[in-house]
């Protein structure tokens, strides 16, 4: 049975004028930015806390992935299909209070089990943040514009990555780590007031009309996507990329210090220079490429991001093989932005694969696995490989760890080749 959309009669999609869709964007934008600031700060933050609570790689791996990913994608789901039902900017308000509160209680942390616990409680709070935010954007913005808008939001990620390696780098530098999770938490909380300030727009105002009925419940929307192949295909290639993409991000700053004798603050500026540049010329590539393939040709929406990780590979072999930080750099930055391409095509698609009442929820889903995958396993696979391989490579083990991880980019391409193949399909119309 269909749901009804919880929304003011008055507030038709077709009243919205062009800075109210941008500024909905940029204040999302911004929030998501801080979600990953929250989220990816242990990397930067996990030289020190190594140090001071004598964790393993595999202990602080599991503080970047499992404790995090732990109820992040178990909650998600449920969260995502209020939001398909109740206010998206109310649940999305919430959800950052809760994780910024929670970023900064990481600084109290005395041991493994409470700083494990604390980044448990960010995931929480952040299982509400993304998906509400994905069916949001769809409401505002057309079809043909929703790669690139989706594309522009995650923006937020190597805006907040890149800010949450340099402030946590410094502020650890200047102060501690401790101080660095207070004041990064913490600035979160600026930003509730303006989510709160947000309308909620119809419903699918944008899209078609649907002759179909939108799923009731959770199960009802899962029985629809089992039938979908093309969903899969791209949860599982994203899940893939994800691994080794999640488990660089916490890892690369650590491989710095490690491999090229760097301190905190310059492996800070130079993992936050290969992000901010690299992520942000990623995903706006992949979000253009897809909105200019996709209305011809829906394939492409997974073949745009398939072909970007086939390239990767030799870059990533021949950088992390290289005793120059310079050369290094170079060649890290073009898989840096490679590796962020998927993120608007394939939102994109998964946006269409369902009817607008029930958007949240397969994102939800797709996040489900995505994560539960990828950040459940990513930074953790990298830290136990390097803890095994440290008796006989020594600080270079974890150039040899992250080095295994990039085979998971070829078992992804392969993934959404498959999906590209079944997308024109699936797609709902």
């Amino acid at each position: 049975m269909a749901q009804p959309s919880v929304t003011p009669a008055a507030d038709t999609p077709f009243k919205r004028s062009m800075p109210e869709r941008y500024r909905l964007l940029l204040v999302l934008i911004v929030v998501y930015a801080f979600s990953q600031v929250d989220r990816q700060i242990v990397g930067i933050l996990a030289i020190a806390i190594r140090r001071d609570l004598g964790l393993t790689d595999l202990g602080l791996g599991l503080m970047g992935g499992l404790a995090f990913a732990l109820f992040y994608t178990f909650l998600g789901i449920p969260i995502a299909r209020l939001a398909d039902r109740h206010s998206r900017t109310g649940i999305i308000a919430a959800a950052l209070t809760v994780w910024t509160v929670m970023t900064a209680v990481c600084g109290l942390a005395s041991g493994f089990w409470s700083l494990f616990l604390a980044r448990v409680g960010v995931g929480v709070g952040e299982a509400g943040g993304i998906a509400p935010a994905y069916s949001l954007i769809c409401d505002y913005f057309p079809e043909r514009e929703r790669a690139r808008a989706l594309s522009a939001y995650a923006l937020g990620i190597p805006l907040g990555t890149a800010g949450g390696v340099l402030v946590g780098g410094f502020l650890t530098a200047w102060l501690s780590w401790r101080w660095a999770f207070f004041w990064v938490g913490l600035a979160g909380l600026i930003v509730v007031p303006w989510v709160w300030r947000l309308r909620e727009p119809v419903r699918g105002g944008l899209d078609r009309p649907s002759t179909s009925s939108a799923p009731g419940s959770i199960f009802q929307v899962l029985r629809m996507l089992l039938g979908k192949p093309a969903f899969w295909g791209l949860a599982l290639g994203a899940a893939c990329a994800s691994i080794i993409g999640y488990g660089l991000f916490f890892w690369l700053p650590s491989f710095f210090v490690r491999s090229f004798g760097l301190d905190i603050k310059q492996a800070s500026m130079a993992f936050g220079g290969l992000i901010f540049f690299g992520g942000t010329a990623g995903i706006l590539l992949g979000g253009v490429m897809a909105d200019g393939l996709g209305e011809r040709y829906k394939a492409s929406y997974a073949l745009v991001p398939a072909l970007s990780f086939v390239a990767i590979v030799p870059l990533y072999v021949w950088g992390l093989l290289s005793s120059s930080l310079w050369v290094t750099l170079a060649l890290l930055l073009i898989p840096t932005a490679l590796g962020l391409t998927w993120l608007g095509p394939l939102l994109s698609a998964v946006q269409h694969l369902v009817p607008a009442e029930c958007r949240a929820t397969a994102s939800a889903i797709f996040l489900f696995v995505n994560n539960l995958i990828g950040l459940g396993l990513g930074s953790s696979l990298i830290g136990a490989l390097s803890d095994a391989l440290h008796a006989r490579a020594g600080l270079d083990a974890l150039r040899y760890s992250i080095l295994a991880g990039t085979g998971f980019y070829v078992l992804a391409a392969l993934l959404l080749w498959w999906a590209s193949r079944r997308l024109d399909k699936d797609w709902h119309r």
